[in-house]
C-alpha cells in the first residue's frame, strides 16, 4: 500500500484577504518586543532607535512598548501598517510576533462572526462592528439551598 502524502499544515476556517482586519483595528494594544522591533527596523530599513521613534510608543496604562495607530475609515483606529483601502499589513514580513502568531488557531473567531452577520442580514458587504472591553473580575463563591459554587463577578462601570 503506498504512503498517503499529505500537508502537515491544518487546514484553516478563514481568509484574512475578506475580512476588515479586526485584528489590526480593535486591539488598542500591539505589543513590541526588543525582537519585533529589530525585525521592523531591518524591514524597514532603519536604525532601531529610529524605528522605535517613529512606529512605537509607550501605552500610557499598561507600560508596554506597542505600534502606534492611525485613523481608520471602518473602525476608528487601526495599526499605523493597515493599508485602508486593501486592508492588508504593509509591514507583512516584518510585523511583530503576536501578529504572525494570530488567531494561533485553524479558526478565527472574528472571521466566523463577519461570515454570520453577512449571512444572517443578507448582504455581502456588511461589516460588524466588534468591540473588546476587558474589566476586572474577581471569584466569589455564592450558596443556596442546593449548595456553592464559584462564579466571577465583574466590576461596574468602566475600567
Amino acid at each position: 500500500m503506498a504512503k498517503k502524502i499529505t500537508d502537515e499544515q491544518p487546514r484553516v476556517y478563514f481568509d484574512c484577504s475578506k475580512c476588515p482586519a479586526f485584528c489590526c483595528s480593535i486591539y488598542e494594544r500591539v505589543i513590541v518586543t526588543n525582537r519585533d522591533l529589530k525585525r521592523l527596523a531591518k524591514h524597514l530599513g532603519l536604525t532601531v532607535e529610529k524605528a522605535e521613534k517613529l512606529h512605537t510608543k509607550v501605552h500610557k496604562e499598561s507600560g508596554e512598548r506597542v505600534l502606534r495607530r492611525q485613523k481608520d475609515v471602518i473602525f476608528e483606529e487601526a495599526c499605523k501598517f493597515l493599508d485602508k483601502e486593501t486592508r492588508g499589513c504593509t509591514i507583512y514580513h516584518g510585523r511583530p510576533e503576536v501578529c504572525r502568531e494570530y488567531p494561533d488557531r485553524t479558526r478565527c473567531a472574528y472571521y466566523d462572526v463577519l461570515q454570520f452577520e453577512r449571512k444572517q442580514q443578507d448582504d455581502i458587504n456588511v461589516i460588524p462592528l466588534v468591540q473588546i472591553t476587558f474589566r476586572e473580575a474577581k471569584k466569589v463563591v455564592v450558596s443556596d439551598g442546593n449548595g456553592s459554587e464559584e462564579i466571577l463577578e465583574w466590576k461596574q462601570g468602566r475600567q
